[in-house]
């Protein structure tokens, strides 16, 4: 069982290898990330089953022992993420491969794409299932150096000074990340998250809470927070509809787990509650009123994207066994709502020529089911009842009921205020895009970059891929029962933290 933790990083980059070399047949391409992606969600649907039934499974590497050794684990918050991941990103692809046949034809291989999204997907499996921090900088690099081929593809001058931009905040958090790194090491010798949760508590108060902050900032970047998600919606939209989805839905909630296993696990510390609660306040109401002022569809969505990181945050930020699972909830449903809708928004800019509400209309007759595809992920967003936002959304409701300080109290008021505005912003990207006389597609206003639209044209896997991940919303939903108790097993775990720190310390020799 613990070689399975290994195969979910090591699959991908073999994968990915393979991919680079067999550039010239594109058909022995998609069979290797298909066969590839395949595997690692039959390996963590048995992670998530073991991992709930018989507790944590982990592999020390390198032939020694934590903390000296490479320790990979996985808990129920880790295999849960990793099974949504595994989903998203398989039906990402066959998203991506429909779309490449339907603009391109089945013999033209692409050798860039492929073999960069798999290596992009084993830093995605590294970030949840490492022990230590080192290892978890060396998965946000490779998530990066893959994420740098991928939003500069085939590039125009737009797309470089929008790629410029996220590089230039990826490496300054990537200094800062490797900054906090040395500071916790000099303070308490160790980096290994299980030895670091014991070795942090000897610390004195005021370098307990400057580490705290500091790796609040450095994960507060990649997680797109307020004030330091300016990066995020300069970058996301001008990137194709595959690329954009995978990184809506994954990039920016691996830093939202790095923030609930390292805060939970070893940077507990009142001050720091505190301000990722005022942080989460500010993040969801600058998120949404940054989405209502938008005239692009995708970054109105970018913008309901960084919002909706403030309902995780609010969990967090409440350091309660509830809060916690409110945000591992929100955190499952998040990463597919948000991935179906980007997914949508490319077939929706593919039948209207135009990113532009403005110049969008009548999408809802000339493409019927198109319109449905976005209605249930955009209403499931909004929270309405019986969607897993809904659901994710009462449990934050009722963990900050329970808190009884007057800042959870304004942190849920924004909340439900929030709620409301998306609500509000779907409905008008809804009345915009697909009510009306149904108009002409614009033509292609650049041909030779990768964003193909106003074509209109689209196969059966881009529609089946969006429809995987639409129903897997819904399916959060019609299991609700079951995962919200696994995710408040997840939590308990998470704010006790002894099995975790057992299992590591003391399991296996190498």
């Amino acid at each position: 069982m613990t070689e399975l933790l290994a195969l979910t990083v090591l699959l991908p980059l073999l994968g990915a290898a393979l991919s680079l070399i067999l550039g010239r047949r594109p058909d022995l391409q998609r069979v290797i990330g298909l066969s590839v992606l395949s595997t690692v969600v039959v390996i963590a649907s048995v992670l998530v089953y073991q991992t709930d039934t018989e507790g944590p499974v982990v592999l020390q590497l390198g032939g020694y022992a934590a903390p000296f050794g490479i320790t990979l684990v996985a808990d129920r918050l880790a295999a849960l993420l990793l099974l949504v991941s595994a989903v998203v990103t398989l039906a990402v692809l066959v998203f991506s491969i429909g779309q490449r046949v339907t603009d391109y034809g089945r013999e033209i291989a692409s050798t860039t794409f492929q073999p960069a999204y798999l290596v992009l997907c084993a830093g995605v499996s590294l970030a949840y299932i490492t022990g230590d921090l080192f290892n978890l900088f060396v998965a946000f690099e490779i998530m990066l150096s893959a994420s740098y081929v991928l939003i500069t593809r085939r590039t125009s001058a737009r797309r470089v000074r929008a790629g410029m931009t996220y590089v230039i905040v990826s490496l300054t958090s990537s200094l800062l990340f490797i900054t906090l790194i040395a500071l916790v090491y000099a303070a308490t010798g160790t980096i290994n998250l299980a030895d670091l949760s014991v070795a942090f508590r000897g610390l004195a108060p005021g370098v307990q809470t400057s580490i705290a902050l500091l790796a609040t900032v450095v994960f507060g970047i990649k997680a797109a927070l307020v004030p330091m998600h300016f990066w995020l919606p300069d970058s996301y939209p001008t990137a194709p509809a595959p690329i954009t989805a995978v990184f809506a839905g994954l990039l920016t909630k691996v830093g939202v787990y790095a923030l609930i296993r390292t805060h939970t696990l070893v940077f507990q510390n009142d001050t720091v509650w505190s301000v990722l609660l005022v942080v989460s306040i500010l993040t969801m109401i600058v998120g949404v009123l940054g989405a209502i002022a938008q005239e692009d569809i995708n970054r109105l969505l970018s913008f309901l994207l960084v919002s909706h990181i403030g309902f995780m945050l609010f969990g967090l930020g409440m350091a309660t066994v509830v809060g916690v699972t409110g945000a591992i909830l929100y955190v499952v449903h998040h990463i597919i709502v948000q991935a179906a809708l980007f997914l949508v928004s490319g077939l929706v800019t593919r039948r209207t020529g135009t990113v532009s509400l403005r110049e969008m209309s009548g999408v809802a007759k000339s493409a019927p089911l198109i319109a449905a595809l976005f209605a249930v992920p955009a209403l499931n967003l909004a929270g309405i009842p019986p969607f897993s936002g809904f659901i994710a959304k009462i449990t934050l409701f009722e963990a900050g009921a329970e808190s009884g300080t007057a800042l959870v109290y304004t942190a849920t008021a924004a909340a439900v205020l929030t709620s409301f505005l998306t609500l509000y912003a779907m409905t008008r990207v809804w009345v915009s895009a697909f009510w009306g006389a149904e108009r002409e597609p614009f033509p292609d206003a650049d041909p030779t970059d990768e964003v193909t639209v106003g074509t209109g044209l689209m196969n059966r896997p881009m529609v089946f891929a969006t429809s995987v991940l639409v129903v897997a919303g819904v399916a959060i939903a019609l299991a609700a029962g079951p995962l919200s108790a696994m995710s408040e097993r997840a939590a308990e775990d998470l704010m006790g933290g002894d099995q975790y720190r057992t299992v590591v310390l003391t399991e296996g020799k190498g």
